[in-house]
Parts: C-alpha cells; sequence; structure tokens
C-alpha cells in the first residue's frame, strides 16, 4: 500500500494489491476494479499532512476565503469537510468565526487539527454519520473535500449522506486531480490505491444525476499536476455555469470518452518504465548517485512498477516526521530527513514530488549550483 511506509523489522509483511484499472463506455468514469479495504488504508498512523507543503497551505486558504466569501455568509453558516486531515482548511474558517466540523477517520491527523482549535469528528463520512452529525449541528451550507471522494469506494453511501447533511440551497464542493490531464501528460503514478477513482467532468456529472444533484460548475486548479473542483447542488437549486458545458466540450475532444485514448495511454506508460529503468542502471553503472526527493504516495507506484530499489536510489528524503527512518512501500528504500539531501549531495535527484516541483527546485538551489541534476518522468523522462 502506497502510505505503509515500513519499520525494518516489518520488511516482508507489507500488503500487495493489484492496481486494475477500468473505464466505463457509458458515463466515462475510470475506476480500480479491486478495492483495497479502507481501514487499511485510513487509520491512526496514516501519515499525509496537508499542510506539509507551504504551496498547498496557501491553496487550501484561498479554497477558505473563497468559501466564505461566496456560500458561508449566513448568520449561523455551517461548513463540513470530508477528510479534513491536519485541519489546514479548516484553520481559516475557524478564524473567520464559522460553525464547523471536520470528518477523517485518522485519528493521528485529527489530533493535529484538534490542537489547533478546530471541531473534528474521526470517523468515515458516510450515510449513517452524516445523520448522526445533521441531528447533532443541524444542515451544511458547504459540505467541501480535497483529495478525498476518489478515494472513496462506497461513493454512493457518500453521496446518500451528502443529501441527508445539505441544507436546500447548499453546494457539496470538492476537488480531485483530473483524469484529463492524467492522460493528457502520462501522470500514471496518480494511479495508487487510494486513488479508487479518476475523475472527469463527464463522470462527475453522470454521477451527480445518480442521486439528485446536479453539477453546476467546474473550476480548473494547478495543484497537483491539474486538479478540478466541481461544484454539485440540488438538481434545479441553481444554473449550471457555461465552465460545465466548456469542460465537456474539451473532454470530447481530448478522446476521454474513447477506449483507444486509454490504450495510447498503456503503450506511453510502457516507455516511461523502459526509459526510467534504462537511465538509473546507466547512472549507477557510470559510478553516479542518484537518490529520490519526496516519499509521496505516487512513488509508490513507480518503484514498484519500475522495479525500482535501494540499488538504484540510494535513500529518498521526505519532510514528513512520520516517514522518516522507514521505508518505502515494496520497493524498500530508506527515507531520510531532507538535511541528508545535503551531506553531501548526490550526482542526481529523481523527483517524485513533480507536482511541486518549483517549490522544491527552488529550496534546493545549492544542489544545481553545485552541479546536481534533477531526473523527471513526466510526461517523459528527461533530466533537468
Amino acid at each position: 500500500m502506497s502510505n505503509a511506509f515500513l519499520t525494518p523489522d516489518q520488511v516482508g509483511t507489507e500488503s500487495f494489491f493489484r492496481l486494475a484499472i477500468g473505464f466505463c463506455t457509458a458515463c466515462t468514469m475510470v475506476q480500480q476494479l479491486e478495492e483495497v479495504p479502507r481501514g487499511k488504508m485510513f487509520h491512526t498512523d496514516y501519515p499525509y499532512r496537508s499542510s506539509g507543503s507551504a504551496l498547498m497551505r496557501k491553496h487550501f486558504e484561498q479554497a477558505a476565503l473563497h468559501l466564505l466569501e461566496t456560500e458561508l455568509t449566513g448568520n449561523d453558516a455551517f461548513a463540513v469537510e470530508i477528510g479534513s486531515n491536519d485541519g489546514v482548511m479548516l484553520k481559516t474558517v475557524k478564524e473567520a468565526g464559522v460553525r464547523h466540523l471536520g470528518v477523517d477517520p485518522s485519528g493521528g491527523a485529527a489530533d493535529v487539527a484538534t490542537r489547533k482549535g478546530i471541531r473534528v469528528r474521526v470517523d468515515f463520512f458516510e450515510e449513517s454519520s452524516a445523520r448522526l452529525i445533521r441531528e447533532t449541528d443541524g444542515p451544511a451550507d458547504v459540505i467541501y473535500s480535497a483529495n478525498t471522494i476518489s478515494h472513496i469506494a462506497y461513493i454512493d453511501s457518500i453521496l446518500r449522506g451528502v443529501e441527508v447533511l445539505l441544507a436546500p440551497n447548499g453546494v457539496f464542493v470538492f476537488e480531485d486531480r483530473y483524469l484529463g490531464d492524467i492522460i493528457e501528460h502520462t501522470y500514471f503514478d496518480q494511479i495508487y490505491d487510494e486513488h479508487f477513482y479518476l475523475f472527469a467532468v463527464q463522470s462527475v456529472q453522470a454521477l451527480a444525476a445518480r442521486f439528485g444533484f446536479e453539477l453546476v460548475d467546474v473550476e480548473r486548479l494547478a495543484v497537483h499536476g491539474g486538479a478540478v473542483r466541481y461544484t454539485l447542488a440540488r438538481a434545479g437549486a441553481r444554473t449550471p455555469r457555461s465552465s460545465v458545458r466548456e469542460m465537456l466540450a474539451r473532454e470530447r475532444a481530448l478522446g476521454l470518452a474513447d477506449p483507444a485514448t486509454y490504450a495510447g495511454f498503456a503503450n506511453n506508460i510502457a516507455k516511461i518504465r523502459a526509459d526510467l529503468v534504462s537511465l538509473l542502471r546507466s547512472l549507477h553503472e557510470t559510478g553516479h548517485r542518484v537518490v529520490g526527493y519526496g516519499a509521496t504516495s505516487k512513488s509508490a507506484t513507480v518503484t514498484n512498477y519500475c522495479g525500482i530499489g535501494p540499488e538504484l536510489v540510494a535513500f529518498v528524503c521526505d519532510s514528513t516526521p512520520e516517514k522518516q527512518g522507514r521505508l518505502t512501500p515494496g520497493s524498500n528504500i530508506p527515507v531520510w530527513s531532507p538535511a541528508a539531501f545535503s551531506n553531501p549531495y548526490p550526482d542526481f535527484a529523481l523527483l517524485f514530488a513533480w507536482n511541486h516541483a518549483d517549490e522544491i527546485m527552488a529550496k534546493e538551489r545549492r544542489f544545481r549550483a553545485g552541479g546536481g541534476r534533477w531526473i523527471l518522468y513526466v510526461p517523459d523522462v528527461h533530466i533537468v
């Protein structure tokens, strides 16, 4: 599993699941065909922290401010966040004096949020928990979620929970990685156990209609290599914006409803694997030292699919304390703190956290100044 970072004594106890992807020709939904039990992925020790990136902290602050200006304007407005993690978004909502509640199954992340004064219910969001929230807190004007809805295989219960909890004129706003960008730029490492669904506007529109909602707005986002913020309302409650029609036209042009598009995607992925492994082996054979940067969930897909281990990548540096001193899942590459990156600098750094490339490269200017080079593998293998 992509976030199951191991202690050395746990090697050999990993859980492996097949990443098999299916495509629905009727609604264009793209999803995994085999589900990883939610309790195995999201638990007290879940290591990801949303506040770990300055870029994402700013992104969530702006998202909260937008909701405060447009939707959370009533005297007793109420916002609920599904997958609130360490409270990075709700912090701004709280500081504005707006009633709020985060729902997250990770007790560790919830503890961090609680210490910031944020209300958190340690639980999975679904129809049953939504009913309990409605009974104690009343209807929500906004239900928000970021990079979480795509993780939840039982999406029917999520939408029924939203139907129970959402105020009559409220909105369900969620953002996730965008299938169009994943296909167009061969972001194959966005496919990992947590990303059960890969959403597109057409598939979300069909999903919304099935549960009595309507997709009324979409907004392109630059984070994570390309994401979309979807706004759902009760059917007929709001007039859909032109952005929905425009994005649907773009998806037709991209061929997101054409099975041949996905066959081409698979061919592109295979080429990246061959090119990346060839490059790393060549560097190893010529005595160059390569380390990884960013022990991301995405890196588990890359290292396991490509067969990359510590013989090709000495270690991966990551700023998340919960990952340091552990080994990457499946590939068993040591994870060290960022201080190890410059002690001494490697010859090459394989950038797993490519979606934060600008932020990381600006932080590590001395690496480049000393002759170090970055290796990136999307949309193709190249050195910068």
